[in-house]
This record gives C-alpha cells, structure tokens and sequence, in this order.
C-alpha cells in the first residue's frame, strides 16, 4: 500500500512540474516580445549602451512597424544614433520621423536634432584643426551651413519648443565661425584678384548673417573690390552703406553705454 502512496504522490509531481514547464513555455504574444523589446531598448540608453540600444530599437522597428512602440522607437533612434557618433545616420531618422510625423508632439525634436547631429559632426571635424583661429580659406564648412540653415528653420518653425535657447548658443558659434571664414575667402580672392567672387562671399555674410561681428569688414570688402575693379558707381553705393552701417553702429553702441 505504502509502495502504491509514493508511486501516486511521484505520478502527481511530476504531472505537477509538467504542467508548470508548459506553462513557463507558453509562448509570448505579439504585444508581449513588442514589450519586452521596447523595455530593453530603455535600459540600455539609461545605461549608455547606444549601440545595442540601436540594435533593439532597429528589431522594434522592424517587427512591429505598426505597434504601440513604434512612433516612440523611430523618435528615440534619432537620439541613440547621436548619442553613439553616427550624425549622419540621426539625420536620416530625424528626416524620416519628419516626414512620416509631420504634427507629432515630437517633431520639434526632430527638427532641432537635424541640425545638432550636423552641428556636432563640424565639431568633430573641427577637433583635427589645433587652434580655431588657424582656420583658413581651405577649410571647408559645409557641414556647419547646413547646421546653421537646419537650426534657423527649427527656431522658425517652432519659436516656443524647449530645444529653442539651445539651438541659439549653438547657432552663435557657428555664424562666428563662418563668417570668419567667408572674410578670409574674401581676401583671399582679393589678392588673386578675383574680385567679383570677394563680392560675392561679402554679399553672402550680409545677406545670411547680418548680426555677424565682420558685417563691417565685409562691406568695406565690398568698397575695396569695386575700386579695384574700376566700378567707381557700385563702389560709391557700397561706401554709402558702409557709412550708414558704421553710423547706426556707432548710436547703438552709445544707447548701450
């Protein structure tokens, strides 16, 4: 009888463990791994694992373009792809989220992440150059245009969003940097005598960058070119608006003091 009672009670268990294996091995549903995916994507950006939070958000993505994470997941892979050094690749996610989100609350992120991504890939570049202040004509500053270009539409698009005073400190830099650039363009295409490209690069600093520290010196740029040139008309004028540009200058400077 004893012998009958153990072989019962063994039956049972094992019928038991069975059954709470096969419960444990119930596969996930779809909503579940969509979860379980999302939620480890999280921690590895809390943790600073961008890489591998890229690798999760890219499967989010992937398996469940239609899901209650997806929006969220095409917005935080703008951020990992920063976060991780790839600029051109966060571009790319900040113009599609754009373009498949154009009135999501977090399009305003996109925006400004445009123009950051483009903003920190100059920095990058500009790490090379030892001193800033030896940059010369030769150094090419497409990446930081495009910078300044992405941030000032942001700033027009979304005056009110967070990301706004940001975007301006930034955008201080880069409008210092350029316009630095495109004086010394200008004088150099002064001494190779190529004096309608100098009138150019100085009309570009005053068109795009009138609140630039060099306006001044792109005007007189301007005044040099045109006497060169023999243009005695169009120097006159440039004179002129030089005079009334150090003229409002100069009163402003004096309301300030």
């Amino acid at each position: 009888m004893k012998f009958y009672s153990n072989l019962f009670f063994t039956v049972f268990l094992i019928f038991f463990v069975s059954c709470a294996t096969q419960k444990k091995e119930e596969p996930m549903t779809p909503a579940m791994q969509e979860k379980e995916i999302y939620d480890q994507a999280q921690e590895r950006i809390k943790s600073k694992n961008y890489s591998m939070a890229i690798d999760a958000l890219e499967s989010l993505e992937r398996r469940f373009p239609f899901g209650k994470y997806a929006e969220q997941a095409q917005a935080e892979l703008i951020y990992a792809y920063y976060e991780n050094g790839l600029y051109d690749a966060s571009v790319v996610a900040a113009e599609r989220f754009i373009s498949l989100h154009p009135r999501h609350p977090n399009t305003d992120y996109a925006y400004y992440m445009k123009g950051l991504a483009k903003f920190s890939k100059e920095k990058e570049l500009l790490s090379t150059v030892p001193v800033l202040g030896e940059l010369t004509y030769k150094r090419d500053l497409t990446q930081a245009k495009e910078s300044f270009d992405e941030l000032t539409e942001f700033i027009s698009r979304f005056p009110e969003s967070s990301y706004v005073e940001d975007a301006k400190r930034r955008m201080l830099f880069l409008r210092s940097l350029i316009a630095k650039q495109e004086i010394e363009v200008a004088e150099f295409y002064i001494e190779r005598k190529a004096y309608i490209a100098a009138v150019s690069r100085a009309d570009y600093i005053i068109s795009n960058l009138p609140n630039s520290e060099v306006v001044q010196k792109a005007l007189e740029i301007k005044v040099q070119a045109y006497d060169l040139m023999g243009k005695e008309e169009l120097k006159n004028q440039a004179a002129e608006v030089l005079k009334r540009f150090i003229e409002a200058s100069e009163k402003k400077a004096a309301a300030n003091s």
